[in-house]
Formats: C-alpha cells, sequence, structure tokens
C-alpha cells in the first residue's frame, strides 16, 4: 500500500469512504426543485413589490449553490468532532433565542410576533430557532451516546433525601434532568417570542434521540404530555393562536380574516386538479394567497403540477427520510446513528406539518416546507444538516466479503 495511505491518522481515514449516492441525488433533486418552484411562485409577489420579477428566484438559487457547498464541506468533517462542537452550537443558539427578545435586535410584526433577528450587512434575518434545532440535536446525540458508559450515582440512603434521590435515579429520572432542563429554558425563551411551532420542532426530534438513545418510552410520554400541557396553556395565553384554532375547525366562517389563506390554499390545490394548469400558469399566486413563495408554496406547487405533481414530491420527501432512517440504522457507532434520528425527524416533521397547514389537517403554524419555502438562511441550515447526515454515511463500514 502507498506511504501516504499508513501516514493518514485514524480520523483522516474514517472520514475519507464514499457519501451515500441515494441519499445526495434525492437532496439534489429537491433542492432543485424547490428553487425552480420559487421561481415560479414568487414573480407576482416580486412586481408587487416594485422588484425584478426574479428577485426572489436569484436569491433562493445564491443561497441554495451557497447551502450546496456548506453541505459538501460539511460532508467531508468527521462527525465525531460534532461531540464537543455540540456544547458551543446550543450555547450560541441560547444566546440568539435571548438575543431575539432585546428591542433593537428583532423585528416585529403587526401581531407583536418577535421571531426574526434583523440582518446586519450582508447577513439576511433570521429565525434563532433554526440554530436551537441543530443546537438540541448535536447536543442531546453527544450526550446520549454516553449513557452506558456512566456509572449509575449512589446517595446516602440513611438519611431521606438520599432515599428519595436514590429512588429517583433507579428509575432514571435524574438521568433526565439537563435534558429537560435545556428544554425548558429553550421552551420559556420562545414563548415570549412566541414561537409554538419552533417548540414542536425542537421537542420531536428531542424526543425522538431520546427514545433510540434507550430511554423507556413511559418517560419520552411524560415529558411529551408535560409539553403538550404547556403548549394548551400558550395556546390560551395568545389571543392570535386561539384565533388560529377557531379558524382551522372552520375557515369559511372567516372569509376576509383568519380564514382567507387557507380557503385561497384550499382553491389552489383543488383547481389543480390531476395534471394541474401547467407550470407558471398559477391563478392564486397572483396576490391572492399570502406567503405563496414561503409556507404556501405547495400549495402553487400542487396548482400547477397537479396531484401527480404533489405526491412526486411528497414521494421524493418519503425516499430521503427513509433513506436518512437507513444510514442512522448502518451508523458506525451510536452517536452517527443518533444525529442522524434527529436530523431526518427535523425534516420529517417539518414536512408533515407544513403539508397538515397547506390541506388544513392541522392549524396554520407557520412551518415552512423544507427545500422549497423560500428563505437563504434556513434553506442553506438544511443544507448543512444533510451533510451532517452525508458525513455520517461516509463511515457506514463496508459490507464482509464471503
Amino acid at each position: 500500500m502507498p506511504t501516504l495511505k499508513r501516514d493518514l491518522t485514524m480520523e483522516q481515514q474514517l472520514a475519507r469512504g464514499p457519501m451515500d449516492l441515494p441519499f445526495l441525488m434525492l437532496v439534489l433533486m429537491l433542492t432543485v426543485i424547490g428553487v425552480i418552484a420559487v421561481f415560479s411562485a414568487s414573480y407576482a409577489t416580486a412586481i408587487d413589490e416594485g422588484r425584478s420579477a426574479t428577485y426572489y428566484f436569484i436569491r433562493q438559487a445564491i443561497f441554495a449553490g451557497m447551502g450546496v457547498a456548506v453541505m459538501y464541506f460539511a460532508s467531508k468533517i468527521n462527525y465525531q468532532n460534532y461531540r464537543w462542537m455540540s456544547v458551543f452550537v446550543l450555547g450560541f443558539a441560547l444566546l440568539l433565542l435571548v438575543l431575539v427578545l432585546v428591542p433593537g435586535f428583532h423585528t416585529v410584526r403587526s401581531d407583536g410576533v418577535r421571531r426574526w433577528l434583523r440582518g446586519i450587512g450582508p447577513i439576511p434575518s433570521f429565525q434563532p430557532s433554526e440554530v436551537a434545532k441543530l443546537g438540541v440535536i448535536l447536543y442531546f446525540a453527544a450526550r446520549m451516546c454516553k449513557r452506558d458508559t456512566e456509572k449509575k450515582r449512589r446517595f446516602d440512603v440513611r438519611h431521606p433525601l438520599g432515599k428519595i434521590l436514590q429512588a429517583a435515579e433507579n428509575l432514571g429520572l435524574l438521568e433526565m434532568v439537563p435534558y429537560g432542563a435545556i428544554l425548558v429554558v429553550i421552551f420559556v425563551l420562545m414563548y415570549f417570542e412566541p414561537h409554538m411551532s419552533g417548540m414542536i420542532l425542537i421537542m420531536v426530534p428531542a424526543a425522538a434521540i431520546l427514545f433510540a438513545g434507550g430511554i423507556p418510552m413511559w418517560m419520552v410520554g411524560a415529558g411529551g404530555a408535560l409539553v403538550l400541557g404547556a403548549l394548551f396553556i400558550m395556546l390560551n395565553g395568545h389571543s392570535y393562536q386561539a384565533t388560529r384554532i377557531l379558524v382551522w375547525q372552520d375557515p369559511w366562517a372567516y372569509p376576509r380574516d383568519g380564514g382567507y389563506q387557507i380557503i385561497q390554499s384550499l382553491y389552489a390545490i383543488g383547481s389543480g386538479g390531476l395534471f394541474g394548469l401547467g407550470f407558471g400558469q398559477s391563478r392564486q399566486k397572483q396576490l391572492f394567497l399570502p406567503e405563496a413563495e414561503n409556507d404556501f408554496i405547495f400549495s402553487v406547487w400542487c396548482e400547477e403540477m397537479g396531484l401527480v405533481g404533489g405526491i412526486l414530491v411528497l414521494i421524493l420527501f418519503a425516499l430521503l427520510i427513509l433513506r436518512g432512517y437507513w444510514i442512522a440504522l448502518h451508523a458506525r457507532d451510536r452517536f452517527g446513528s443518533l444525529l442522524v434520528v434527529g436530523i431526518i425527524t427535523l425534516m420529517a416533521v417539518q414536512v408533515f406539518l407544513n403539508i397538515s397547514v397547506v390541506t388544513n389537517l392541522l392549524p396554520t403554524t407557520g412551518v415552512s416546507l423544507p427545500f422549497f419555502s423560500y428563505g437563504g438562511t434556513a434553506l442553506m441550515i438544511q443544507l448543512m444538516e444533510m451533510g451532517i447526515v452525508l458525513g455520517v454515511s461516509r463511515q457506514i463500514p463496508a459490507p464482509k466479503q464471503g
């Protein structure tokens, strides 16, 4: 064998395997289709704003190109480095969640929601929750993979407090304290934005990592019940959230108010029929459907490409999700497996929530469709996450011969 290969460090050798080609091709296909969908869905909005018809398309295409480069770079990194990086990513995410609540750093919508940090120079505005999702996934996977190597703590059972702590340790409750504390801090910060959908998108992949890491189902279920209870309180504590529930139940009762958007979305999907009106021929994107290039871009896609086109996109997402979980099952170690489980679960939940909203299966949540919805920073982070998955795939052990 060449001397160069013998001189490589173990870390370099682990990062040299081939990427998972099926996963890579599915990501690229969805990214290209998403950029094309933004082109069709956004030009009416761009013209109405006095911009070039291709304004949103060009920006999305540039961010997509940058995102693919970031994905390639992330796939080259030995994913073991994310173990120590996880603490810093989570800490940075918490800092951003605090800053978004500080006047002057955030943008405020008409309904008082403060989810976006203001852009600075070439850095566009973005939601700190996007960083928080990745930070929670990295930290939970890094900590959970060491679960079997940590020794159980022993308390002095001669004292009442010691007995209680020892019982909690035996049940595994003390093990959950760090995870629960992190989620509580994040949820409290996001409550004041408020950002209920962001809480869900953090809770579900976190629960998936805990469950895949060996935490008993009853603990995950109990934690989920507590979070759902908190979300219920949040729904009743913010009038705009309560209004969304009423609109969801009967959007046609609010045709000029909260139900307008979902009604136009259903019109778009229904008018597409089986094969659609043709690319670029959507009527609802002509300023009838709000957020046509963003959260409701799938409605425009279905109007133009029909039921067949919509199903094809959902099949691509399903194949990507299944392939992602296949990579998780075949990962070299537990950390890689948990990392992929968290990332793929996050994407799967986003797809489910977005499609459910545009079809009125669920109330409006403000969740974008991965790779499709307009938003440069979100697209780059999604592609970086796909790069992390590809990095894990490069270290999958080769099948034994014979």
